[in-house]
């Protein structure tokens, strides 16, 4: 059935106008009572976040979301454009989406009161309902509410005082739809000043004259804590006028950074290559966030965007993609060796404290993936010191008995690099060198198969090399960067290296 074309039509149709905040608020209690999806691929916020969103707008409130870098806020407010009909009718060839059934603009009033129900409609789609504007201390109230248009005055032989003569700006221009600011704080005080007109009388106003104009139009918000001192602030009567503060945060799981990653990094390459990802090697890349967002060397009012594990996870990929096509394989498994080129992906993301300037930011990113690598290497290997009351033994109130150490389960690897031994891990090898190199430590295969019971092939390939790094973490062996790869060593032996 084709969408009415005059007023006269919609009227017939039993069309029902709603207000831009009733009709959010009524499309998401359909949305919530049919067990639709709502803030579909917005993860890690089920129970935190968007709960209180959704009760914001239950209540018909503004917004603003105030967060730290990477936590998901410029997509939030872009997903309420789901929350919107699909097509709504407009006064045809009015520039601020006048409702045919109350317009608001003079151009609206005047083409309704002289053509009635032969007023001719076009549909807005809910994308063409959204738009959003980046605060930055350039942003003029003519570019957010309008200005006086003098070319439009004297064209026309108007006073400065007629409504006509407006050149409206992107806010007037979103009336009955959803306007977002983008760090706030940026916004020079003045300019939020002209904002609170919109949030409380609902009008906005233009220089000195007497113009309103009711605008239906729902403002959302975000911001970063940091801003409020190194950028700029939120003007004290602006905050009171946004009903609904909410506050973002990372993830707060693995499996939830996971998801976030995997969802947002590129993956899926076009290409005949196939590259293989170990499971604990991908637990690595989103602990090396984890282990930032704790690192006394960086600054933790700034945050750590989750912008950064995508940038390695791609990295790490596309570093093993290059071997491919260095050593004409079809197909490779990503290493631990691949995790070095993840600092080119994490020094313009990190920003350092003072220490961590004086460390330097590929020393404080190299020691990051080092640290990851520790943790995940003792969630699937036994630590290389393990000691103490054993718990289950402590759950159980039984004696205390040593637990064993776990430099025990890594004698026979540790012995071979005693004696002198080195293994050179060059970053171009083919599959085949790879797996006969590691195959030179004795017992290393075994007990890499013993603790990765499903590894395969490639993967228990690599699981072997992440055995020597776990040791390299754990300061049981000394590793050294050579021009083509790495080189594990013994540890005394390094030592006595360097004093020489």
């Amino acid at each position: 059935m084709a969408a009415p074309s005059t007023l006269g039509e919609l009227k017939k149709s039993g069309y029902r106008q709603r207000g831009i905040k009733d009709e959010l608020r009524e499309n998401l209690m359909a949305a919530l009572k049919s067990k639709k999806p709502v803030f579909a691929g917005i993860v890690g916020y089920e129970a935190t976040v968007i709960p209180q969103v959704i009760n914001a707008i239950l209540s018909r409130h503004n917004i603003i979301l105030l967060g730290l870098r990477g936590q998901a806020k410029t997509r939030i407010l872009r997903a309420l454009v789901d929350l919107l009909d699909e097509f709504v009718p407009v006064v045809k060839g009015s520039e601020i989406n006048d409702d045919p059934f109350a317009p608001i603009s003079k151009f609206g009033r005047e083409t309704v009161a002289k053509l009635g129900d032969a007023t001719p409609l076009e549909w807005l789609a809910r994308e063409q309902r959204y738009n959003e504007k980046l605060a930055t201390p350039d942003v003029s109230i003519a570019d957010l509410i309008g200005d006086v248009d003098p070319i439009k005055a004297a064209s026309r032989k108007l006073t400065f005082a007629d409504e006509e003569v407006i050149h409206f700006g992107i806010i007037p221009r979103t009336n009955r739809g959803i306007f977002a600011i983008n760090e706030l704080p940026d916004l020079q005080p003045r300019i939020q000043v002209g904002l609170l007109n919109i949030l409380e009388e609902k009008d906005i106003q233009i220089r000195g004259f007497p113009v309103r104009i009711p605008l239906d139009i729902m403002l959302c918000f975000s911001a970063n804590p940091e801003d409020y001192t190194n950028r700029g602030s939120i003007i004290t009567p602006l905050k009171d006028r946004i009903e609904s503060q909410v506050l973002t945060h990372y993830p707060l799981s693995l499996d939830d950074a996971r998801k976030i990653t995997d969802q947002e990094a590129w993956i899926s390459r076009p290409g005949h290559l196939k590259l293989t990802m170990p499971s604990f090697i991908r637990d690595a890349i989103e602990q090396i966030a984890f282990e930032a967002r704790n690192s006394e060397f960086v600054d933790q009012a700034s945050g750590v965007s989750a912008r950064m594990t995508i940038a390695i996870y791609e990295n790490v990929l596309s570093n093993a993609e290059r071997r491919c096509l260095l050593t004409g394989q079809d197909s490779t498994t990503v290493r631990v060796v691949d995790l070095h080129a993840a600092v080119a992906a994490m020094s313009g993301k990190l920003e350092l404290v003072y220490e961590g300037e004086q460390e330097g930011s590929q020393k404080v990113a190299t020691n990051l993936i080092g640290a990851a690598l520790r943790k995940t290497f003792e969630r699937v290997f036994p630590g290389a010191y393990a000691g103490g009351k054993n718990p289950k033994q402590a759950k159980r109130n039984q004696p205390e008995k040593a637990a064993p150490k776990g430099d025990g389960v890594y004698k026979q690897v540790i012995d071979y690099f005693a004696v002198g031994r080195k293994l050179e891990l060059a970053d171009d090898l083919n599959e085949k060198d790879f797996a006969a190199t590691l195959d030179q430590v004795p017992g290393l295969r075994e007990l890499a198969q013993s603790h990765l019971k499903d590894a395969r092939g490639g993967e228990l390939t690599v699981g072997m090399e992440f055995v020597l790094e776990g040791l390299h973490q754990s300061s049981l062996l000394a590793k050294q960067d050579i021009d083509r790869g790495i080189l594990y060593c013994d540890m005394l032996g390094a030592l006595y290296d360097e004093g020489a």
